[in-house]
Parts: C-alpha cells; sequence; structure tokens
C-alpha cells in the first residue's frame, strides 16, 4: 500500500472540474485509491464521493493506494495533483 499526502493550492478548492479530471485519472488504474480529508474518506473513482468530500483550498487530503499498479497510479495521481489542485 502506497500513502502520500498533499495539500489543496486551487483557490476554489476540489470542485467539479479538476474533481473530475482526477476521477478520471484515478479510473486508469486497478488499484483501489481511497482519498481522506478530515474525518471523511471516498472512493477515488466516484466523482459524487470526492465531491461529497468538501475539499477547499488549504485542506490536506491523502491517497492511499493498494493494488498491482500501485506505484504507477501514485506517481501519476501525486503529480496530477501537483499540476490541477
Amino acid at each position: 500500500m502506497r500513502t502520500f499526502e498533499y495539500r489543496i493550492t486551487d483557490e476554489v478548492g476540489l470542485h467539479a472540474r479538476p474533481a473530475g479530471l482526477f476521477v478520471k485519472e484515478a479510473a486508469n488504474y486497478t488499484a483501489a485509491i481511497t482519498v481522506s480529508c478530515g474525518d471523511k474518506e471516498a472512493d477515488a473513482k466516484r466523482i459524487l464521493a470526492i465531491m461529497g468530500l468538501g475539499v477547499k483550498k488549504g485542506d490536506k487530503i491523502v491517497l492511499s493506494i493498494d493494488g498491482v499498479d500501485e506505484e504507477k497510479a501514485a506517481a501519476a495521481l501525486e503529480q496530477f495533483c501537483k499540476e490541477n489542485l
């Protein structure tokens, strides 16, 4: 299992457009991917679950990735966060 933390820098947080792109990126991998923010947790492959986290600028998210392609998924999602969130 791989985990990493990322602090959101986007002015409006994890809103619809980047959430959709994030889910699309996560769907490319077979690994189970979970996003946590505070005491809430969501499946990274479900857009409504991600938007339900209510992530705002400055919030810290934790991604947990577990599966056969976890290394590749972790690297890609960490890069995605840096470029888009």
